[in-house]
Order: structure tokens, then sequence, then C-alpha cells
């Protein structure tokens, strides 16, 4: 009774705050919406119209006879990219622009962790703001759909629940530095090829439940601040000033209250952009591209040309009053903040976090016989094979291109950890420099480099294969797609000439992509080590060496031929299009959902990635087996490690729904959970699904819809690993 007594008194104390907070939440909005109309009331029409374009590459000028300042944006949702000149796309090479470069996204999403989701956004937007940025244009949640896609690596797989669930802990994190996200790329962006001008034409549905939750996920529950818009076409109208996207779900359905920026040259029309949604123009492809020309940046859309429109009465003020009240709100928030914070760069703390998100981001895919982890104590010959063992990964990219202070390599941090051990080096292959736009190719001897890379792997009692992808033109990298599914540059060849002298071979693959693995079946062991940041070789070492228990999972499939993927299945239309338009004809099966429900194996399945221990789920259950539509599921079991090793193991809660009215995959991801269980330990688990999340898209009524009847709700470690099934009914 007395426990009752003290627990009403506790929920009644938490209601009382939880009131308080909000009341106090509602009173600061409303002292900055004041702030902002008394400000508004100081701006002329010029002043007005020349905060919604840019003033330089990377700014947008503030009014410095009342004091509002600039705004300054940099590329890097993985780190703050090295500055750039004021007009032109060459660096400006400043010596004190140096940071920490953090993991890429992919690597991020693999952890399946959300709260180094928010140690990640914390680090990296101290870097911002310490390099005093006001907005990071990051991260970036477009949908994995297919593996060729040049920017997968920048992206966080292709899941929605999972990128929803990891993208909302990242934004607050950046912003509570008083540095504001800028999710991109809204939306449809899942291509480089001809992706100034595409025209996707997608279904509402798969619209809604595939492309645009994590987008929702960041505005309604992130509370980002800034959104970057796609350079591609939706049903005819570019993204950038988009009717339906913008104003219709952003600013209306979402109540969107931050600021729409255009990709750097993804507006098109001065009308369209007043109308249609956009507050912020950069990069528009006038002289203020590429030269000084004076008053280039005049001659932007929404320049003089909306500030002729306006002088003619031909629009209404109140357009370019929404505009800039947007950027005050944003100004206020992030450059005239008297709150934020001072921040800080390059200290130790930030190369923790990235070594730690990169060491819980590595997949480890393969373990025949126990191959990993490797004894750094046995004196051992390492044959240390491929050019992605010192090949920067820090560099090139595209816009993702970061200027690290330090960047240990593989074979850097193989050599710290493995003291004991004799460690031969050969590169096996080269790619050449990376250079945005074009392919340089290697100067060096391919055949040569091949027979220095079989000499060495015959003189070696472990091999270990380091290749995969790079940041170069047409690989992982902004502005093209790949053109080939298999690995560049020979490797597959490498591989296969390295086996036959020494088996004993595992492979650390480099990448933000799927690859074809003809090889896969002779090779002892595999992992997928993604763009790893400063910490790269520091954090591989630390798997290898099993000092880390591996506990990443994939964060999108891995089809063993590119045919086997869903975007790729319906013909040329489908991906990359005729140039002109492109149907998504898979709809919402992507990724998982296709493999699942097309009952086509995938070489590695989502959610799939192996451990040094070994884990059993038991006790599987809900809370009940009939829900009422506003009742919570909770699924709750239990966690042994049966292992010697301690590690971590991500329980992932699958819902189908069988008999449907509408097309459905066989499941999809709803819940997930990482627990860390000490070896011969167990521990419980509790996952809470929210009904609202059972609900298809209904096109007939363009809202949700629930369904009533049976559920089966899947219970596992990996999309192609269920432990448990457990039907329910929603009545």
């Amino acid at each position: 009774m007395c426990r009752n007594k003290k627990n009403t008194f506790f929920s009644i104390v938490i209601i009382f705050c939880s009131i308080t907070m909000l009341h106090a939440q509602k009173a600061s909005d409303e002292k900055i919406e004041i702030k902002i109309d008394s400000i508004l009331a100081l701006l002329t029409t010029e002043e007005k119209v020349a905060m919604c374009h840019a003033q330089s590459k990377f700014s947008t000028p503030g009014v410095e006879r009342i004091g509002i300042p600039e705004l300054w944006m940099s590329d890097g949702p993985h780190g703050v990219r090295s500055e750039l000149n004021w007009d032109n796309w060459e660096y400006a090479n400043w010596t004190n622009d140096s940071i920490t470069a953090f993991p890429a996204l992919t690597c991020l999403a693999a952890t399946f962790n959300p709260e180094l989701s928010k140690d990640y956004g914390v680090n990296v937007g101290e870097e911002a703001r310490y390099r005093k940025k006001d907005v990071l244009l990051g991260p970036g949640v477009n949908m994995y759909r297919t593996p060729l896609n040049g920017r997968n690596f920048e992206y966080m797989g292709e899941d929605p629940y999972l990128a929803s669930i990891m993208v909302v802990p990242y934004i607050q994190g950046v912003q509570q530095n008083g540095v504001a996200a800028c999710v991109k790329h809204y939306a449809l962006n899942n291509q480089e090829l001809w992706r100034d001008h595409i025209n996707v034409e997608v279904s509402d549905r798969a619209l809604h439940e595939i492309y645009l939750p994590a987008f929702k996920a960041a505005v309604e529950k992130g509370n980002v601040w800034s959104i970057m818009g796609a350079y591609n076409q939706f049903r005819g109208q570019y993204c950038c000033h988009n009717q339906l996207l913008l104003n219709k779900i952003l600013k209306d359905d979402w109540q969107f209250d931050g600021v729409v920026i255009t990709d750097w040259g993804g507006a098109h029309d001065t009308k369209e952009a007043i109308f249609n949604g956009l507050d912020i123009e950069m990069g528009t492809g006038t002289d203020g591209l590429t030269t000084s020309t004076k008053n280039a940046y005049d001659s932007y859309y929404l320049a003089n040309p909306f500030l002729k429109l306006l002088k003619n009465k031909e629009v209404s003020e109140d357009y370019l009053d929404d505009k800039v009240k947007r950027i005050l709100r944003l100004m206020l928030r992030t450059s005239m903040n008297p709150n934020k914070s001072f921040g800080r760069i390059n200290n130790i703390e930030h190369l923790n976090v990235a070594r730690e998100v990169a060491t819980e981001g590595i997949v480890l895919l393969k373990n025949e016989n126990n191959f990993f982890p490797i004894s750094p104590t046995k004196k051992l010959t390492i044959a240390v094979i491929g050019e992605n063992a010192t090949k920067s990964m820090t560099l090139g990219g595209g816009s993702s291109e970061l200027k690290a202070k330090s960047e240990i390599s593989p074979l850097q941090g193989i050599k710290a950890r493995f003291k004991n051990a004799t460690i031969i080096h050969a590169l096996g292959y080269a790619s050449g420099p990376s250079a945005y736009g074009r392919v340089i190719p290697s100067e060096l001897d391919a055949k040569k480099l091949q027979q220095e890379a079989i000499e060495a792997a015959s003189e070696a009692d472990v091999v270990l294969f380091v290749g995969g992808l790079n940041k170069n033109h047409f690989q992982d990298c902004e502005g093209a797609d790949r053109q080939s599914y298999e690995l560049p540059f020979n490797q597959n060849e490498l591989l296969n000439n390295l086996l036959k002298v020494n088996n004993n071979l595992g492979v650390i693959l480099i990448s933000g992509n799927a690859v074809e693995m003809p090889w896969l079946p002779k090779v002892k062991g595999l992992m997928q080590a993604w763009y790893l940041g400063s910490e790269a070789g520091h954090a591989i070492a630390d798997v290898v060496s099993g000092d880390a228990n591996p506990s990443g999972k994939l964060p999108f499939s891995f089809p063993k031929k590119l045919e086997d993927n869903a975007a790729h299945a319906f013909g040329e239309l489908s991906y990359p299009g005729d140039s002109i338009n492109q149907y998504y004809k898979e709809d919402i099966l992507v990724g998982y959902r296709w493999h699942d429900t097309k009952k086509i194996e995938p070489q590695f399945a989502f959610g799939e990635g192996l451990s040094y221990t070994s884990f059993k789920m038991s006790n599987i259950n809900t809370d009940k087996k009939t829900y009422a539509k506003t009742d919570e599921i909770i699924v709750s079991g239990n966690v042994s490690n049966i292992g010697n090793v301690d590690g971590k193991e991500v329980v992932q809660v699958y819902v189908g729904k069988p008999k449907s009215k509408v097309k459905r995959a066989l499941k999809e991801l709803k819940g997930f959970q990482k627990i860390n269980v000490e070896k011969g330990a167990s521990k419980d688990f509790t996952i809470t699904i929210n009904p609202s999340d059972l609900a298809f898209y209904d096109e007939t009524i363009s809202d949700w819809s629930l369904e009533k009847g049976d559920y089966i709700i899947y219970v596992g470690n990996a999309s192609n690993s269920v432990s448990s099934t457990i039907k329910i009914r929603m009545n």
C-alpha cells in the first residue's frame, strides 16, 4: 500500500514537472515569435530578399545595420568539411580547419544503437560549433534502393524504421550545440545518375511507407531546424520547390517550422520557388557558381527576380515574410542564440566516440572455423593485401570529403596491435587518385602489383585482404553511380590467385555498398568495415584481435546478383530510368521486404551480423494476444550469452499481416533493442510497438489505415533469423 502511494506521488511529480517544462517551452517559443515579429518590422524588402539566397558558396547575408549576423553552413554528415573559397569550389587552404572524421552513416546505422547516434550527433555538433558553423548539412536519410547508388554510404540503410529511430538522436545531439542539423535530401534522391533532372514516379503508398518516414521522424520527433531539398523531380516538379512535398506534407501536415534549403543548384524557377515552399536558395548556376562577378548572387531565382515581382505587386509580400520568419527563427536557434556552446574540436573524447561507433558498426559476416579473432600474442606472419589497407577514405566522395587531422589506416592499426607478428603489405591493385567527376587511372603496373601480393601471401601464415570500394568517381562517390556490382580493379581475379597460394584468408571489405562475392565460398572470414573515419585502423584492429566483440548488423541487404535487387528486377525504366522519367516499380518491396516476399535468398540479409560468442533467445511473448487500436504491444523475452565472450546482441522485432486487403511485405521491422550480455549471463528485454506503426497508407482515403485481424510478430536477430513467432489480433 505504501509502495503504491509512493509510486503515485512520484507519478504526480513527474506529470507536474512535465507540465511545467511544457509551459516553459511554450513561453520560450512565444518569446521567440515576438522577437521574430519585432525584427521583421525593421527590415526593408531588399534586406529580406537578400536573406533568402546565398552571398557565397556556404553563407547567406545578415543585416549589418541592425546586427543580424550571417548564416554559415558546412557540408559534413560525418564531420565538418574544410573551408572553401568565397566564390568557387577550390579549397581555401586554411591551416586550422582539420577535424575529427566520424564513421559514415552506413556504419552508424549498422550499430543499431540510438545512444551512440546521440553521442555521434553531440560530438560532430561540437566540432561544427567550434568552426562557427550554424547549419550542418546532414544527416542523410534517403533509402538504400540500389547497390549502385554512389551516395549510399552517406545514408542509413534500406529500412525506414531503422533510419527513423537512428536519425532522431543524431539531430538532437547536433542541435543541443546551437547548430542546426539539415536533414537531406528531401525526397526520393536515391541515385546519382541524372540526379539533377530525373523525374521520379512512385505510388503514394511507397512514398509514405518507405521514403518519407525518416524525414517525418526528423521533423516530428527530432524537431529538426532545417531540411535540404533534393535535386530530382517528383511528379513533374523539382523537389526543391515542390507543392506536395514542401507545402502540403512538410509544412502543413508535419507542421515543420524550420527552413527549407536547396541542394546547391537545386532551384529552377522563381515563381515555383516563391510559391512552393523554398526558403533559402544556394549554389544556383549563375556566375556566382564559379567566378567573382560582381552581384552574381543577385541573379539567383530568389534574388532580383523575386524583388522585381514584389515591387511590381505580382507577388504578395506575405510569401517573403514567411520565408524570412523561418530564417530568423533558424538564426535565433543558431547564430543569434545567446546560449549556444563554444564547441570543441579534435579532442580525445571525439576520437573515442568515432572509434566506438566504428567498432560497433563493423559487421562480421563469415567466420569459418573461427578464423577471427586472430590472437595478437602469437608470432605470426600476416600478409595485409590491398590498396584499401593504406588508402585514405576521408578524402574524396564529393561533398562529404573531410580534412581529418589524423586518419589511422587499417595497416597502421594492425601493425600497432599485432606487435608480436611480422606484418608484410602489398598493394595488390591500385585505383588511382581521387578526383571528383572523373577517373584518373593509376600509373602503377597492375601485373607487378598482383605478383607482389601473391608472393607476400605465399610467405604468410594468415592473409588479410583489405579491399572493396573507395571514394573515387564511379565508386562510393557523389555525382555518379557505380557501373558494375562486382569489385573494381580486378580484385576478384586477385583474390582467386591469392587463394591458390594461401587459403587461410579473410576479407575486410571497406565500402558503403553491397558488392558481388563470387569468392565468398573460398574465404575463411569476412568483415564489412565501412568508411570508419579517423580511427578506422584502430577500430578494425580492435575487432580483428578480439579486443572488441563485433556487434554490427547490416542496415541493408546484400543480393547475390544485381538482378536479385528489387529496383533492378523490372528493367531500365525502374533503374536508372530513361534519363527523363523513372518508375519505382517494386513499390513498397524495398530491400529485405522484396527478398522475403518474393523468396529470393540474399547473399546476406538485412539485420544479419555474427559475434565471437553465441546467444539464445527464450521466453518470448507478448503481454496479451488481443489488442485495441489504442493498446501498446509489449514484446518481452530473454537473451542468454551461452558462449565464452562478453557480447552485444540486437533483438529485432518484425510484424507481418497475413490476408491483408492490400499488398504487404511478409514482415517489416517495427522494433529493436541492443543488449549487452556478459558471458554466461542472461538479460531480459522489453520492446514496445505502437499499433499505429502497423498501419498502411491507404491511397483510397489518402491517410493511414489500421486493419483489424491477425498479425504475426517475428522475433529474432536478423530478417532471415527468427527465433519465435507470435500471433496477435487487432480489434
